[in-house]
């Protein structure tokens, strides 16, 4: 299920698990069943077979169409709440998010996005790669075990506008000996959509999507005023 016009597949397929396996249950069973009466007919009346036997057989086999038959309602259930959950995150179009991620979406010429140094640098940079992983941007960055927010303007490295569409951020940070600092990023972005699959409820900037577990704030977008001449 998908909102704010992404389109997508839902998020449990008419053949659901259960449904698949409730299929080879019949036909495993419709099997044993045709052997059965195929064995009882052609058995020795002087040395009957042991009726134990088969109806442990057919125990095991209501065993397994009872866990089916609940395996399938968690499956409604499960579908129920990521419906619902959908339906809730309908309030975060429009709105930017903070989320833990490298990808962001350039809109409008500006992207922001954040670093933390795990411990005091002895040289940082920010480098910006595109969709086909080509470096757009790099440049030095701050030093300090401290978060930093950090907006681009869409301008590459020899000072051309980059195209509005989805990017990369990689910082590194490296100590005076040369090993690499630990860092932790965050982007911000406009949400677009909202929707779920296979269980996971996401939300989209542009083409970024952002499971919800890594969405730590969300704030109203900036709304431009149109100017009247």
């Amino acid at each position: 299920m998908m909102l704010g016009g992404i389109s997508g597949t839902p998020a449990i397929d008419d053949a659901s698990k259960a449904s698949a396996a409730q299929e080879k249950l019949d036909e495993d069973m419709n099997r044993f069943l045709i052997l059965l009466v195929a064995q009882l007919k052609n058995q020795d009346p002087l040395d009957p077979m042991d009726a134990s036997e088969f109806t442990s057989q057919l125990v095991q086999f209501a065993s397994v169409e009872q866990q089916i038959s609940a395996n399938a309602n968690l499956e409604k259930i499960l579908n129920v709440q990521q419906t619902s959950q959908v339906g809730d995150m309908v309030n975060f179009i429009d709105n930017v998010i903070e989320a833990e991620n490298k990808e962001f979406t350039l809109e409008n010429s500006e992207a922001e996005f954040t670093y933390t140094l795990d411990a005091k640098s002895e040289k940082t940079t920010i480098t910006i790669k595109n969709e086909k992983g080509l470096t757009v941007f790099t440049t030095e960055a701050e030093k300090g075990a401290e978060k930093y927010n950090y907006v681009w303007d869409g301008r590459t490295t020899t000072g051309s506008a980059a195209p509005d569409g989805t990017y990369t951020a990689i910082v590194t940070a490296v100590d005076r000996a040369g090993d690499l600092i630990g860092v932790e990023q965050t982007v911000f972005g406009r949400v677009t959509g909202a929707g779920a699959e296979d269980g996971i409820v996401s939300l989209f900037m542009g083409d970024v999507v952002v499971k919800m577990d890594k969405v730590l704030a969300v704030k109203e977008s900036k709304k431009v005023e149109a100017v009247t001449p």
